[in-house]
């Protein structure tokens, strides 16, 4: 759809062949587009190995000196 395009000849020819009892809300019509930045520029960090997390899971209970394990069997 064009911005420069009228609403109403946009819904007659693109929704109403679908949805016969489709209406508008005129008070809630609201002209433009929305641009979802996440779709376009986000991009993931790599996910850690789980080796990677075992191994910082148990340098951290050597840092603690046991405290886990005797939390654990408590």
């Amino acid at each position: 759809m064009s911005l420069k395009e009228a609403i109403q000849v946009y819904f007659d020819r693109e929704v109403l062949p679908f949805v016969a009892d489709a209406w508008i809300n005129h008070d809630k019509t609201v002209r433009g587009y929305e641009i979802n930045f996440n779709r376009y520029f986000y991009q993931p960090k790599q996910l850690r190995t789980l080796d990677t997390i075992r191994a910082d899971i148990l340098a951290l209970e050597n840092e603690t000196e046991g405290l886990l394990t005797t939390i654990i069997e408590d």
